[in-house]
């Protein structure tokens, strides 16, 4: 049996050991990573950074490009909404109206005529005695989500009148938001 033999190492030894570690670990790390490298190390990290101030061109034609793509499956969405939105407001309107009538038949005793239309909720017809109005916020009949003129039809197929709001395309029948909107309609 052989015996080994242990020496033991000073601190000396240790220390020139770890230094040349160190010395193969930095020489391993690129220059530009080094983070405090001496006396000059900040002095070339400020000049690294003055030159290289903003973004490149393939960067921002990157970033434009994602927020193309971001709007393109996004926008669609949104635009449906915003007309969805319209025809509740049509149909919020249209139940206002109804209201509005009924207050003007409790006092008058009749709904307005087709001629005199919804204007008579707003300015008092010239044959009524009694009117207690106006009858609508502002004292003006408002016209649809998409600017057009309601229709007001008295008497009606089903009912003692009809308020229709033609839709997006202002014309009668159509589909989606251009389809007609009108009073006991869900």
């Amino acid at each position: 049996m052989s015996r080994r033999r242990t020496t033991r190492a000073s601190f000396g030894d240790v220390d020139a050991v770890l230094s040349k570690v160190d010395s193969a670990k930095q020489r391993a790390v690129p220059s530009w990573f080094r983070i405090g490298s001496g006396r000059n190390g900040s002095r070339r990290r400020r000049q690294r950074a003055q030159g290289e101030a903003g973004f490149t061109l393939v960067e921002m034609l990157v970033v434009i490009a994602i927020i193309g793509m971001v709007m393109g499956l996004i926008g669609p969405r949104v635009l449906n909404y915003l007309g969805e939105a319209k025809v509740k407001t049509a149909r919020l309107q249209i139940e206002s109206f109804s209201s509005a009538l009924d207050l003007f038949y409790l006092d008058v005793g009749r709904y307005p005529s087709a001629s005199e239309g919804l204007t008579a909720l707003a300015q008092r017809p010239g044959n009524t005695s009694v009117w207690n109005g106006p009858y609508l916020k502002n004292g003006a009949v408002p016209a649809d989500p998409w600017g057009h003129v309601y229709l007001y039809r008295s008497p009606a197929e089903r009912g003692p009148y009809q308020i229709v709001s033609l839709g997006s395309d202002g014309q009668e029948g159509g589909t989606g938001s251009a389809a007609d909107i009108g009073n006991g309609e869900r």
